[in-house]
């Protein structure tokens, strides 16, 4: 991979990864495009991935550290010394944090479970056409027919769990991480923008945790034959932070205001490219993936 390349993927991850529209599946697709034309890996895409966590960190600080402090203030039982206070009983912001670790859980046992199915079968082109597919008509429905009045103070453990499983079936590229979460808040009525704050705060220990356990585990593999070279890597994390950064901003303005139809048009559009692309023999459908 030249730095070129990398600085093109960098730019996909981050203009992907918190828009519904699925940033593994761009990876796949625009990696196969290049001049090397080999999928980037499972591993380079959840390295990249640490790049855009961190613009998340660095954009909801102020909600971060607020949420952590009561979660730490209950636990300690400033709150009370029931067991109920301690949960969050009297702070919605104490509550939003167990819930994120309640919804982090199916993703880390799904995660490890399928973990050489995601680094390979799941990566299959026609199976990433299917699934943008799929779930452009899910997101595309849950926009019509939620209710859109719940927020985030109002979510329960019930929820936080169905929020969970819809977050790990991202762990399929063309799904979407946020566009499954998303989905997911809107068909249990709430609002675009609590939604979509949620898919951002929920996703920051599942991504941080699979970059880093990635990195580890695959550092001996990096710049290896057929893989990107660390320092590529770590130039296409930076790009994605930078522009990860600038897409919060706009994504969350842009939801508070107009539907989600644009990303389900694109999602169609997207995934009938890739099956005519396939067709005509310019992508292949195991592309370098390890399939």
């Amino acid at each position: 991979m030249t730095w070129w390349e990398s600085v093109v993927l960098g730019l996909v991850q981050g203009l992907t990864e918190f828009l519904p529209v699925s940033s593994s599946a761009h990876l796949r697709i625009v990696g196969q495009l290049l001049p090397g034309g080999a999928d980037p890996g499972a591993a380079f895409t959840a390295v990249t991935q640490i790049g855009t966590e961190a613009a998340v960190l660095l954009y909801f600080r102020r909600d971060i550290a607020r949420i952590v402090t009561a979660w730490w203030r209950a636990v300690r039982g400033h709150d009370g010394p029931t067991w109920r206070d301690r949960m969050g009983a009297h702070d919605p912001d104490a509550r939003l944090a167990w819930w994120i670790v309640l919804g982090t859980i199916p993703i880390v046992v799904l995660g490890l479970s399928f973990e050489d199915q995601i680094k390979g079968p799941f990566r299959n082109l026609y199976v990433v056409a299917a699934m943008l597919a799929l779930f452009a008509v899910l997101l595309g429905v849950a926009d019509r027919v939620g209710a859109k009045v719940r927020t985030l103070d109002r979510l329960t453990w019930k929820h936080a769990v169905l929020f969970g499983f819809a977050q790990a079936m991202a762990l399929v590229p063309g799904v979407s991480r946020s566009g499954g979460t998303i989905t997911a808040g809107l068909l249990m009525g709430y609002t675009r923008e609590a939604a979509a704050r949620y898919s951002f705060l929920l996703a920051i220990p599942a991504v941080l945790g699979s970059g880093f356990q990635q990195l580890f585990s695959s550092l001996d593999e990096f710049g290896t034959a057929g893989t990107p070279s660390l320092g590529m890597t770590a130039l296409a994390t930076l790009v994605a932070f930078g522009v990860g950064y600038l897409v919060i901003i706009g994504f969350l303005k842009i939801v508070s205001t107009y539907s989600y139809m644009p990303f389900v048009v694109y999602r169609l559009v997207l995934a009938a490219a890739v099956v005519v692309l396939l067709a005509v023999g310019v992508l292949d459908p195991f592309g370098g993936a390890d399939l």
